[in-house]
């Protein structure tokens, strides 16, 4: 715990990564979250007890985001070290020869020595153009990629950790198929994988892959990007839902945050709205029983929010290709494969593996 104004603040669980570094089961996402607006829900996110934050080179704001976490060491609120900074190396720079600078351009964006992990935002590399073009394309507006290896990228990352510039590596939107790749022929394994996860999307195959590895899973868009005109995502607005809510005092969206937690994927539900961060913190005081996770299992449609159709119809050899067993033998195989691997689920129509 720490100390602020006088009085005792909680903080949220950690989870030991594999390299024997602790992480937060909960974190700030901050993506879209720019100017004042990012800086001021940071802040704000650091009084109230959340020590991990997420960032990202796409998203424009590492400036902003550093500013409040220096802001808040230099207040006395916090330590360097008791925040566990993320941020990602973009598509652009998966080139070997430019991973270290864009890191450093990184760091400097933070103003601070050293990020503590590093993703890979994708698998798939974008042609650089220059620093400003994040998003290559051609005159037919189709994007432009590039054919680098991503284990050629990872090994280059490799490099940040044993030079001190970051601490942990990680990769983002990578299948099995890819993480078990990089896993074979890392030297620094990866301590994380983050893709996107919620109750509409449970990922609960890729956890337990993950799990079998060591590695964790990062949930970004935890809550299916809600839309209230259209009471969507089904979960958040369900009369079953909300009677758990009711149940523990809670709101719905309490409730998604902490089940994903149970099922073992760390959320970074994003917000720039006070409220919302602090209640998106207020989840460690319950939990869920099986039964009520099974009624959040039953919302798992393998919808997403965000499907990367920029990459997805290109074909490229590294394009994340995520298997769907609808019903039928293939789908009774894999259940019976689950029970056998005494791994208790309650699915309920397709069935949808991100590997």
């Amino acid at each position: 715990m720490n100390r602020i104004v006088g009085k005792i603040m909680k903080l949220a669980p950690t989870v030991k990564l594999n390299n024997g570094l602790e992480m937060p089961v909960l974190g700030l996402g901050t993506y879209a979250s720019q100017n004042k607006e990012g800086e001021i829900a940071v802040k704000h996110a650091i009084d109230i007890g959340y020590r991990h934050i997420d960032t990202a080179y796409f998203y424009q704001n590492e400036v902003e985001v550093g500013q409040a976490i220096r802001d808040k060491i230099a207040e006395g609120v916090v330590k360097r070290e008791d925040i566990f900074l993320v941020t990602k190396l973009w598509n652009i720079h998966h080139d070997p020869d430019r991973v270290e600078g864009a890191c450093r351009k990184q760091l400097s964006n933070f103003g601070l020595d050293y990020i503590d992990l590093y993703l890979m935002h994708m698998p798939v590399g974008y042609k650089y153009v220059n620093e400003e073009t994040l998003l290559p394309k051609d005159e037919n507006g189709t994007l432009l990629l590039s054919d680098v290896d991503y284990l050629d990228t990872y090994k280059a990352m490799e490099k940040l950790v044993k030079s001190g510039l970051v601490r942990s590596l990680g990769v983002s939107n990578f299948n099995s198929e890819q993480l078990l790749r990089v896993l074979e022929n890392c030297e620094i394994k990866p301590v994380t994988n983050q893709v996107e996860c919620s109750p509409t999307i449970n990922q609960k195959p890729l956890i337990e892959f993950c799990k079998k590895h060591g590695v964790t899973l990062t949930a970004y868009t935890p809550l299916g990007r809600p839309r209230p005109e259209e009471m969507k995502p089904d979960f958040m607005y369900s009369p079953k839902v909300k009677e758990i809510a009711q149940k523990y005092n809670k709101t719905t969206t309490q409730v998604a945050l902490r089940f994903l937690i149970d099922s073992g994927a760390l959320p970074i539900p994003k917000s720039s709205t006070p409220k919302r961060i602090s209640e998106n913190f207020d989840i460690f005081d319950f939990e869920l029983t099986d039964e009520e996770k099974c009624v959040l299992d039953s919302y798992n449609t393998g919808e997403r929010m965000v499907p990367l159709n920029l990459i997805k119809g290109q074909n490229h050899k590294y394009t994340r290709l995520p298997l769907i067993f609808k019903s039928g033998i293939l789908k009774a195989l894999f259940v019976k494969t689950l029970l056998l691997n005494k791994i208790k689920r309650c699915y309920t129509g397709d069935i949808v593996i991100s590997f």
